[in-house]
């Protein structure tokens, strides 16, 4: 099939280009970047430049394909692979600027240009991989024992991917079969996108407008941003709570209110289930979807076709994942709740039976019963400004990096600050934009995206990245400075590890750079950064009061340390019932009949430690198997904490600073990204395979039986 013929597919692409071109004389995206480091010039970008943009990188790439598709020369690796990889240059940069401010900034405006775009990229994507031409010369240099001759190792990896990037997409279909996969991709592709911008656009949509009565337990920060979200909404002398993240679980840990937080959860849970945001049909559709596809490609589900290429590499080896720990933890986890119930009884002065909005009360006031601990006690020693130099710091003593605010790099939003960073020898290592603060633009959670991955040139020049770690912490109020929770300090370790892993790139291709690895494999490098949080040494590097000065006292470490293991095993529970929903949607064998909440519900029945609460569920909100790229990949957030515990035990065997250590993690895992089999790169780090025991043994849990990971890629 021809390339051209394509472009038609992309809503008529290219006649009407050159009129978009002619009109769009100023587009920055149609020039070289000025700025320090090349990197992107957010104040002169408008809304009416990202249409003509990425029409026009959609044009560029097209024909770039389609000059490799075309060539009369005899395919090579050269001419057929690494061209096909170096194509769409253009499009990925403006792509590159556009979904991360998708996330971080973005504006209804924004939201209808990535429902549009959605579907002409999803046919661009499409056209490459139905292309018979293309698929040819690909199948062609693939098959030939001679083009594998003298590979690299990262040479290799590329080969595997393009050829499996058509295989196991579509290639091998013909006619009828391939028109009604790209309708599949499209329809997918769109969405996926409604999906996540109704989760974002539902958030807004839910408050509690509070009197001075209702604040019985919340911590001074909760009310002081209460009462400045309802001012700014005209509500002078009343308190606005939202759904944004930090306001949520300081509400739920604190509130001595049970009917309010009641009325919280149910707000929270019960997000696009009704109304102009409702996801439940879209979620069936996309999981529908998805197993057709997948059976189009000869797969019995879509799990199965999605984990070939991942560690795990089916979905037998995730589920026994999914049940050695289910097996290990749900002992601990009921003794946990036992404890719970028996402590809340005994503090009421009368029977509790908890309910899922009481957990976090009662255990906040029981970790504090046991270790005299509570998290509010710290923020204090977490100001904002001094946990930046100490998370910055971490890299500095483990990999020797230097971090400079630049403020000549153009920020997207006043919040943002952008910083240089350098080796030891002070050579430019890469961009890091900081965005921390919650706004109505920018979406809850915390993430880690990037502007520029990094890569090589043809000529061999070592292009740098630009990344970005954006989260949602409480703002500054008043004279008071932002000072962060425990939990948002790990957070920030965690985002900074996916940045590392981002900054410290150091391959040929981009498509293989920082975060581009198998995706049970990603979370590595972030979760094993949370691991420092609590050790002493660390926080005796930054974690100040930020009136007096003083130094984080020993026993308040002591007790954080005392209280890590405290509620591991519900936690635990928790993230399992998440991978086993994940996994029910992509196991489906059949279109989801009925409601999928009461779907929801049968999955994850083996870990719910609660009765499921009417017109609450999860699936509607669940962005990140619906929209976020974790489809069928949940479970790799547990299978990265045995990682990452088995990795950081190796630290503790030689030294929690140790350089050495730190060298080789960053030489084979950091530095070389998805260029290698991730079981060959750990294996080079650790000088073993991984097992569960470490975490086990981090998390208090005791189990006779030693447990193991499931089957690893050999060498």
């Amino acid at each position: 099939m021809n390339i051209i013929k394509k472009a038609a597919l992309c809503g008529g692409l290219a006649a009407t280009l050159l009129s978009q071109t002619t009109m769009a004389t100023e587009n920055v995206f149609f020039k070289d970047f000025e700025g320090p480091h090349s990197t992107a010039p957010f104040s002169k970008i408008d809304n009416s430049q990202w249409e003509p943009a990425i029409d026009r990188g959609l044009e560029l790439a097209l024909q770039e394909v389609d000059a490799i598709a075309t060539s009369d020369d005899e395919p090579t690796f050269a001419n057929t692979i690494v061209a096909l990889e170096r194509s769409g240059n253009e499009l990925n940069r403006v792509l590159n600027v556009f979904f991360p401010l998708l996330s971080a900034n973005a504006d209804d405006e924004m939201m209808r240009i990535s429902l549009s775009a959605s579907g002409k990229l999803s046919d661009y994507s499409t056209s490459i991989i139905l292309n018979e031409n293309l698929w040819n010369r690909v199948r062609t240099v693939y098959e030939n024992p001679e083009q594998w001759k003298g590979l690299s190792a990262e040479d290799s990896m590329l080969m595997q991917k393009t050829y499996d990037s058509f295989a196991l997409s579509g290639a091998t279909l013909r006619g009828e079969d391939r028109d009604r996969f790209k309708k599949i991709m499209s329809d997918l592709s769109e969405l996926t996108t409604t999906f996540g911008q109704n989760v974002l656009k539902d958030v807004g949509n839910y408050e509690m407008i509070l009197e001075a009565s209702d604040l019985e337990g919340l911590p001074e920060s909760s009310i002081v941003a209460a009462a400045e979200s309802a001012k700014a909404k005209g509500m002078d002398g009343k308190y606005r709570f939202g759904l944004d993240q930090p306001t949520y679980m300081a509400f739920m840990k604190y509130s001595a209110r049970p009917d309010l937080r009641e009325k919280m959860y149910k707000l929270y849970s019960a997000r696009n289930m009704s109304g102009e945001f409702d996801n439940r049909e879209i979620l069936k559709r996309i999981a529908e979807l998805r197993l057709e596809s997948a059976r189009m490609l000869g797969a019995k589900n879509y799990s199965t076709q999605n984990l070939k290429r991942t560690m795990a590499g089916s979905p037998e080896a995730v589920y026994d994942l999914l049940d050695r720990l289910r097996e290990a933890y749900t002992p601990a986890a009921k003794a946990e709740l036992a404890e719970l119930t028996a402590f809340a009884s005994q503090l009421e002065g009368k029977p509790v039976q908890l309910k899922p909005w009481d957990y976090s009360y009662y255990s906040n006031k029981l970790k504090a019963a046991k270790y005299s601990f509570d998290e509010e006690e710290l923020r204090p020693y977490f100001e904002l400004n001094n946990t930046i130099k100490g998370v910055f710091g971490l890299a500095t003593k483990l990999y020797g990096l230097q971090f400079e605010e630049n403020p000549d790099i153009e920020v997207y939003h006043p919040d943002v600050k952008a910083f240089d960073v350098k080796d030891e020898n002070g050579e430019f290592i890469g961009v890091i934009y900081t965005d921390f603060f919650p706004r109505d633009s920018k979406r809850p959670g915390a993430w880690m995206t990037g502007f520029k991955d990094q890569y090589h040139t043809p000529d061999g020049k070592d292009s740098r990245p630009q990344v970005s770690i954006v989260m949602n912490f409480t703002k500054p109020t008043g004279d008071k400075p932002s000072l962060l929770t425990p939990y948002e300090v790990e957070t920030f370790l965690h985002e900074f590890g996916h940045a590392l892993h981002g900054l410290l790139a150091a391959t040929n291709y981009a498509s293989m750079s920082g975060t581009a690895v198998y995706r049970d494999f990603v979370e590595l490098p972030s979760q094993f950064n949370e691991n420092y949080l609590t050790q002493k040494e660390f926080l005796d590097s930054f974690a100040r009061h930020y009136q007096t000065g003083e130094a984080i006292p020993q026993e308040l470490v002591d007790r954080l340390v005392a209280s890590a293991q405290y509620g591991a095993a519900y936690a635990c529970l928790r993230q399992l019932a998440f991978g086993y929903l994940d996994m029910a949607f992509h196991t489906i064998e059949a279109p989801i009949e009925g409601d999928p909440i009461e779907f929801e519900r049968k999955a994850m029945e083996s870990v719910q430690m609660f009765e499921p609460v009417e017109g609450t569920a999860i699936s509607p909100q669940f962005s990140h198997i619906f929209s976020g790229g974790y489809a069928s990949g949940y479970y790799s957030y547990k299978w990265a904490e045995v990682l990452d515990a088995d990795a950081f035990e190796h630290f503790r065997e030689n030294g929690i600073f140790d350089r050495a250590t730190a060298d080789s993690f960053r030489n084979n895992v950091l530095s070389r990204g998805g260029t290698e089999d991730p079981a060959v790169l750990y294996r080079r780090f650790r000088g073993q395979d991984p097992t569960i025991d470490a975490l086990l043994i981090r998390d208090g849990i005791k189990k006779q039986e030693k447990p193991v990971l499931p089957a690893q890629p050999k060498d």
